[in-house]
C-alpha cells in the first residue's frame, strides 16, 4: 500500500504517467496497472486519462493532497532512524543556482566524496526555486531573502552585491557620483533583476532601468559588465577575482545591494536530521565560515 501512495503522488507531481516511470524506473504499463490497482482498492477514479495529458479528479487531489503528507512524514520518520544508526550513505540530491553551483559547490564535490565515499551524489544547477518535494530534492542551496518557514533553513554565508564596471567603460563614459547620475548610465542586469533594491547612507533605495542588453543568463550579464558595456550590480561571490586583479571597479561605494538577501541550505520541514544532507551542510558551511573565500 505504501509503494502504491508513492507512486500516485510521483504521478500528479511529474504529470504524467510515462515521467512517472522514468522517475521510478519502471514501464508506463506497470504505473497504469498500478495505479488502476489503487483507484480499484479505493472505489474511486484519481485521474483522467487522455491521450494528451493527465487531469485530477477532485477526489483525486484531496487524496493526494493527504497521501503527499503521509509520504513526506514517513520519508521523514525514515531519515530519522536511518541517521540514529547509520552513518552517511545512500543517495543524496543536492540543487544550487548554475553559476554559484559551477564556482563555489562543484570545486568542493571531491573532498565531500572523501569524506563520505557512501554517498551516491547527484547534483542539479537550476535558477529556479526547485519544489523540494516533487522533484526529490536533499538539499538546496538558494540566495534569496529569508527562505519561507515551510522549510527548514541553514545560513551559509551573506551574500554581499556591489555595483561594479569595468575600467574600459568608466574611462569612455567616466563613473557616476550619484544615483541620478547612474540612471544616465547604462545598465546590465539579467531579466526580472531590476528594478535594484540597495541599501545606502539614507537606507533603502530602489533604482529602476532596463538593462543594456535583455538576457535570461545572470552569467550573461556579468560578462558585459567585463567588456566593458555597462554597470551591474553583482554578488562578490561572482565578480571577487575581477575586482582583486582590477577587471571590475566598484562604484558608488556608498551603496549595496540589499542586506536580507543571503546564501541558504535548504530542506524540506523535518528531514533537518537527515545524515547525508547534514554532511553536505555541515561541508560547505567549513568552507564558507567564518569568512566565504571570495570575501577574503
Amino acid at each position: 500500500m505504501h509503494e502504491d501512495y508513492d507512486l500516485f503522488v510521483e504521478i500528479i507531481d511529474a504529470g504524467s504517467l510515462a515521467a512517472a516511470g522514468r522517475r521510478l524506473r519502471i514501464s508506463p504499463a506497470m504505473v497504469s496497472k498500478r495505479l488502476a490497482r489503487l483507484e480499484a482498492r479505493l472505489g474511486a477514479q484519481l485521474v483522467h486519462r487522455t491521450t494528451r495529458r493527465l487531469l485530477v479528479t477532485e477526489v483525486g487531489q484531496t487524496f493526494y493532497e493527504d497521501v503527499r503528507r503521509i509520504v513526506e512524514a514517513t520519508r521523514a520518520a525514515e531519515a530519522r532512524v536511518a541517521g540514529r544508526i547509520g552513518q552517511p550513505a545512500g543517495p543524496l540530491r543536492v540543487s544550487a543556482p548554475t553559476s554559484f553551483g559551477r564556482l563555489h559547490v562543484v570545486p568542493h564535490l571531491k573532498s565531500f566524496l572523501d569524506l563520505h565515499p557512501r554517498i551516491e551524489l547527484a547534483i542539479d544547477l537550476d535558477d529556479g526555486f526547485v519544489d523540494l518535494l516533487g522533484e526529490r530534492i536533499d538539499v538546496a542551496i538558494r540566495i534569496s531573502p529569508p527562505p519561507a518557514k515551510s522549510l527548514d533553513a541553514s545560513l551559509l554565508a551573506e551574500n554581499h552585491r556591489i555595483l561594479c564596471a569595468s575600467p574600459a567603460y568608466l574611462s569612455a563614459h567616466g563613473a557616476p557620483a550619484s544615483l541620478d547620475e547612474l540612471n544616465a548610465h547604462r545598465l546590465l542586469a539579467a531579466d526580472h533583476q531590476l528594478p535594484w533594491r540597495l541599501e545606502g547612507p539614507d537606507g533603502p533605495v530602489t533604482v529602476d532601468g532596463q538593462s543594456a542588453v535583455r538576457t535570461n543568463s545572470s552569467e550573461v550579464a556579468r560578462d558585459l559588465a567585463l567588456a566593458g558595456l555597462g554597470i551591474a550590480l553583482r554578488s562578490t561571490w561572482d565578480v571577487g577575482p575581477a575586482l582583486r586583479d582590477g577587471r571590475l571597479i566598484r562604484v558608488l561605494d556608498t551603496y549595496r545591494g540589499a542586506t536580507d538577501v543571503a546564501i541558504y541550505a535548504v530542506q524540506p520541514r523535518g528531514a533537518r536530521d537527515t545524515p547525508n544532507a547534514s554532511a553536505f551542510i555541515r561541508h560547505v558551511r567549513a568552507i564558507f565560515s567564518p569568512q566565504p573565500p571570495w570575501d577574503r
